[in-house]
């Protein structure tokens, strides 16, 4: 998930309570929900080393527990000689900031693991990928849940109030311009509906409901975000069952073998579902949505064949191919003419976009590989 969301699961986490349990608690409690995503730094080495390391150890359990307890170490080491320096007593409370920074580190893998790109919980034994294919990378429901109760709950100076508003129309300018991703149309009723959560919410403000019920507001926020999470666990599953019945219509004419299949998540849209199917011979991308219609082809993508095959198979050899396909779930070789007798070897995880010449039509989940033609 984005860092806005994990930062407003650590921020409604703490004002559901766990804010008492020591001075700063609400500052590692943020710190903690974002702290797996460390592994940012390697984006200094290039687009592909970020690749190759995010959601990798900082993300797996033994990574997150390892950060998840360095982190209060060092806050509470920082905040002991910045009192010092200052002539004041400590106030940070070691024992009681290690508990909340576990529970709120450990909210970070659980979160992306919900969506789509997958992780790696079992580093550095095992680099095998899970997917929970529930939610979008980006939800702005999420935000919705989640941010109203931050607001209700810390909205209490002008001051707030003016970066929460900023906040909330950058928010808004981004659900209305969420119009096609993923291969599929945004609805529109979807984003008014999300403007008409944002209104309540203000209402909610004017009516002081966060001074009212306080921490409630938050653990009803979290509530709902689980709750949320069952309901398109049920939706998937019927996503899913449709998948596979279309896999196996798509891959009959040709005599095909439907070896793998996923539903995965469009944004703002539950009834919505991008789909991959991959065959010995082909790969399909198509969409699925439930409460009527039919699933819809959106690609067919044929497997290189005679030489072809061979380019790609030379190309998968290179550094960054071995980069992207230990991280593609549904990769795709598209093999085309290159100058000075050479192949052009475009790899593209078709989880994210489709390839395209010229560019990376995988949404940067694309490498292009020069190979010999021969």
């Amino acid at each position: 998930m984005d860092n806005l969301t994990h930062s407003l699961v650590g921020l409604a986490a703490a004002k559901a309570g766990l804010e008492r349990a020591s001075p700063y608690a609400t500052i590692v409690c943020v710190l903690a929900a974002n702290v797996p995503d460390a592994d940012v730094l390697t984006l200094a080495d290039g687009s592909l080393t970020y690749l190759k390391h995010h959601r990798g150890i900082t993300h797996s359990i033994a990574g997150t527990l390892a950060l998840g307890l360095a982190l209060p170490l060092l806050f509470v080491a920082a905040e002991r000689l910045a009192a010092r320096l200052r002539g004041v007593q400590p106030r940070a409370r070691l024992r009681r900031l290690v508990p909340a920074s576990l529970l709120l580190a450990a909210s970070h893998p659980l979160l992306d693991w919900t969506n789509s790109y997958g992780l790696r919980p079992f580093l550095p034994w095992s680099g095998r990928w899970y997917y929970g294919d529930l939610v979008f990378v980006i939800d702005p429901w999420m935000w919705l849940a989640l941010g109203a109760a931050c607001f209700l709950l810390t909205a209490t100076t002008a001051w707030r109030v003016a970066l929460w508003t900023l906040l909330a129309l950058a928010v808004a300018a981004a659900v209305l311009l969420l119009t096609r991703r993923g291969g599929l149309e945004t609805p529109l009723a979807a984003r008014l509906l999300w403007l008409a959560g944002l209104a309540a919410v203000v209402y909610a403000y004017r009516a002081r409901v966060g001074e009212r019920r306080g921490a409630a507001v938050a653990l009803a926020a979290l509530a709902a975000v689980v709750v949320y999470w069952g309901a398109l666990a049920g939706l998937h599953a019927r996503a899913g069952a449709r998948a596979e019945t279309f896999a196996q219509e798509l891959a009959a004419p040709g005599g095909e073998t439907v070896r793998e299949v996923a539903a995965m998540p469009a944004p703002m849209n539950p009834l919505a579902w991008v789909c991959v199917a991959e065959t010995e011979r082909a790969t399909y991308r198509y969409e699925v949505r439930l409460g009527g219609g039919r699933a819809r082809l959106l690609s067919r993508f044929e497997k290189p064949r005679g030489a072809d095959a061979r380019a790609a198979e030379r190309a998968a050899q290179d550094a960054r191919a071995v980069v992207l396909l230990d991280f593609a779930r549904f990769p795709v070789a598209r093999v085309r003419p290159g100058p000075a007798g050479l192949s052009l070897v475009r790899i593209t995880d078709v989880r994210f976009g489709e390839p395209a010449e010229g560019d990376d039509g995988g949404g940067g989940f694309s490498v292009e590989i020069p190979v010999p033609a021969r």
